[in-house]
Order: structure tokens, then sequence, then C-alpha cells
């Protein structure tokens, strides 16, 4: 009886849109009193922002094998002037180990939101690559420079990649 309970509060749940869906498909607004907190970094001062790395057009393909879907980038004008010069931004760490300083990591741009799965887009976070280490911190939000290279033309997945990146 109690999984049959379970199985009709599981099915009504999936029945219902969730209000996302119904307010992408226009079927109902947004509460104007509850705040949007899932927001980017802010730009830190003569920084690059979120908006701006978000215009990166995402082109994806399906395997028609494997089913796996590829993307490559088209970078508007105003991202590519950035390839190869040194720039400022802002984000949350996502460490690749569990070591005490990261010396390759994530920059998310949005904060993360689930410790079990990566739910950014490639034009949503930056891969990391500091020598010198930085400590280990996802908590909070993390002003990074270095040298902007932009990748992705292999389909990896990856869009920008920030070298010789150093905390301020």
């Amino acid at each position: 009886m109690r999984y049959l309970a379970l199985a009709l509060v599981a099915a009504s749940i999936l029945a219902v849109p969730s209000s996302v869906e119904a307010i992408q498909k226009g079927n109902r607004a947004p509460d104007p009193k509850v705040a949007d907190v899932w927001q980017p970094a802010k730009t830190p001062p003569g920084g690059t922002s979120w908006k701006l790395l978000q215009q990166t057009k995402l082109n994806d393909r399906t395997d028609p094998k494997t089913s796996i879907i590829y993307t490559k980038p088209t970078f508007p004008a105003a991202v590519r002037a950035l390839n190869g010069k040194q720039v400022k931004v802002a984000g949350w760490m996502m460490p690749l180990d569990g070591a005490k300083k990261q010396k390759r990591w994530v920059m998310l741009g949005y904060p993360p939101g689930c410790p079990f799965h990566f739910h950014a887009l490639p034009n949503q976070f930056i891969e990391i690559l500091s020598p010198a280490g930085v400590l280990t911190n996802e908590a909070k939000i993390i002003v990074m420079t270095g040298t902007m290279e932009l990748t992705g033309f292999d389909e990896s997945g990856i869009f920008y990649r920030l070298k010789n990146a150093r905390p301020i």
C-alpha cells in the first residue's frame, strides 16, 4: 500500500508541468514577488561579464551511431576580441580533484546547483589553469585574471580557457 501511495504521488508530480516549463510555454507569468536568485557572478570592475560570454552560440550535432551530442562554438566579434588578452572574471569554483590547492579547475558563471552533475552550458564556464594553484573554496565567488584562450573547435564542449590564471 505504501508503494502504491508513493507511485500515485510521483505520477501526479510528473503529470503537472513545472512552473519553469509553464512559463517557457507562455502558460504562466513569473511571480513578481519571487526574486530570481539564479544570477551570474557580478562582473568585477574592468572585468569580463558572463552576459558577454553567454553570447557565444552553441552549434550542436548528435552522432548518429552513439547519440552523443557534440558542440562547437560560434564566437561573436566581442568575444573573439578577448582571445589572447588578459581578462578578469568572477565565478564559483568547481574543483576537479580533492587537492587543497587547485591548479586545473572549472569556474562556473552561476552558483553550483547540484553536487551530482555538471549543469552549466559550455558558454557558462571557463577551464582555469593556474600554475601556482588556488585554495579550494566552492562557497564563495573568486575573481581570477589570466590570458583568455578561445577553444571548442574540436567539439570538446570547452569554449573558454584562462591560462596562467591567478586570483585577485
